[in-house]
């Protein structure tokens, strides 16, 4: 039984780290304590309650955890404080054991947050310290939490699938998260129809493994996208990240057809090397992912193509990484995701002999950001001079308002032309120049 008068008028505050997928949950972790009348906590106010949403995809990603952690027990005293997500999965005890962290929920449980906290509360008092820690082992990460949330954003970010049943030799993530399973599609076609209710106008689809949707429900990715597409008051999707051998030409011929599929892809190549591929037990070639790159710009010439890479892996050797370089030049994509191989316990490729020392690989991620930054600055000088709709967010009183077009160019509309009545609003603007930092177009409204 849970008591709803013990969360009555308490504040809370969060900290996301990690993925599209963390923010979505996040917020909906939000929407959940709010629903049992818990405000969030303003910028500089004192928090009762704090949820952490961690990431482990590197050990660089482990080390925020902590400092997050420590920061929000300092900035907090006396909070009641929460440690979720995939580094509390996988670091459960340790987690539980730093200085001022109450209760940490793995992945099987932090679906049921709302009942761990009024349980901890009814047992121990809200302000006692009860280093209290609930994770299952992987195979018995069954749950899903439904996520369709904004927080305090414009765009929704809808969960349709958790989980991974790919075992990558350099990743922790099917371990933090457990194998691939999904909602129905009938029932994320009301969660966006309720977003559409709610006056949502985007919604980003997000998830571990997104292709690989149906692993529960027997459907396809494809026909949830099509389904989607029929929701009346969404003008667009995004598809966070696409796997290359599960985005399926069929799915991208319906996209450049479809009523709200922007033309914008993420796909994960990781490495550009058909040997280092193997090592890392990716189940597809650079054949393939050319293929599916160069058809997407044949079917949606304007598209935006994101690529994340992973540079410094064992077993990348300057040839190897030499040949990525190349590879990752000779196409078509908009930019990269660029990020240094990290050792992670536990993982297979700890044993592959060949070790590229730190030195090396931040000097490799340094050219790969330079192509980056060369190749989608030349893609978004092409539309210099042209007409787009964005979609605008809310800015800070007296700040430049960004949004994004269809194809994911970045748009500023300086403060003496923003109004927050923009917010969320689609509107047809000029594009001119690049901003002072070459991160966005400057926007001149028609």
């Amino acid at each position: 039984m849970i008591d709803s008068s013990a969360f009555q008028g308490k504040k809370a505050a969060y900290y996301t780290l990690g993925c599209k997928l963390n923010f979505s949950e996040t917020s909906t972790f939000g929407k959940m304590l709010e629903d049992m009348g818990v405000i969030t906590a303003k910028k500089g106010e004192k928090a009762d309650i704090c949820l952490i949403n961690t990431c482990s995809v590197t050990e660089v990603a482990d080390h925020k955890c902590r400092q997050a952690i420590h920061r929000m027990v300092r900035n907090n005293p006396g909070a009641f404080v929460i440690v979720t997500g995939c580094y509390a999965q996988l670091e459960s005890e340790n987690v539980s054991k730093i200085e001022g962290v109450d209760l940490v929920l793995g992945a099987n449980e932090k679906a049921h947050l709302i009942q761990y906290l009024s349980d901890a509360w009814a047992q121990n008092g809200d302000a006692a310290s009860l280093h209290q820690h609930y994770s299952v082992k992987t195979k018995e990460i069954k749950t899903f939490q439904p996520s369709c949330s904004r927080g305090n954003r414009t765009r929704y970010f809808l969960k349709v699938q958790d989980g991974c049943n790919y075992y990558c030799t350099y990743c922790t993530i099917p371990f933090a998260r457990g194998n691939s399973r999904n909602p129905s599609i009938q029932s994320l076609v009301a969660q966006c129809e309720q977003a559409a209710a709610e006056g949502g106008k985007e919604i980003v689809i997000t998830g571990v493994n997104i292709g690989d949707f149906g692993q529960t429900t027997h459907e396809r990715f494809i026909d949830l996208v099509k389904a989607m597409d029929q929701v009346e008051g969404i003008k667009r999707y995004r598809i966070s990240s696409l796997e290359p051998d599960l985005c399926d030409d069929d799915l991208i011929e319906y996209c450049a057809q479809s009523r709200a599929f922007m033309p914008h892809f993420h796909i994960p190549l990781q490495s550009g090397s058909d040997e280092v591929l193997k090592l890392m037990h990716r189940r597809y070639d650079k054949a393939l992912f050319a293929h599916k790159v160069n058809l997407i710009k044949e079917k949606m010439p304007d598209a935006f193509i994101g690529v994340d890479v992973m540079v410094g892996c064992r077993g990348e050797t300057p040839e190897c990484f030499e040949e990525c370089y190349e590879f990752l030049k000779s196409l078509p994509v908009t930019q990269l995701h660029v990020f240094p191989y990290s050792e992670r316990p536990g993982t297979a490729a700890l044993k592959i002999p060949y070790v590229v020392d730190e030195k090396e690989k931040k000097k490799r991620s340094k050219r790969l950001l330079e192509l980056s930054d060369q190749k989608t600055q030349e893609f978004y000088a092409q539309y210099i001079g042209t007409e787009a709709e964005v979609l605008f967010e809310k800015a800070p009183r007296g700040k430049a308002m960004h949004g994004f077009t269809k194809n994911y160019i970045r748009v500023e509309l300086s403060p003496a032309l923003a109004k927050e009545e923009y917010d969320n609003q689609l509107i047809k603007v000029r594009l001119g120049d690049f901003n002072h930092d070459k991160t966005a177009l400057k926007a001149e409204l028609l």
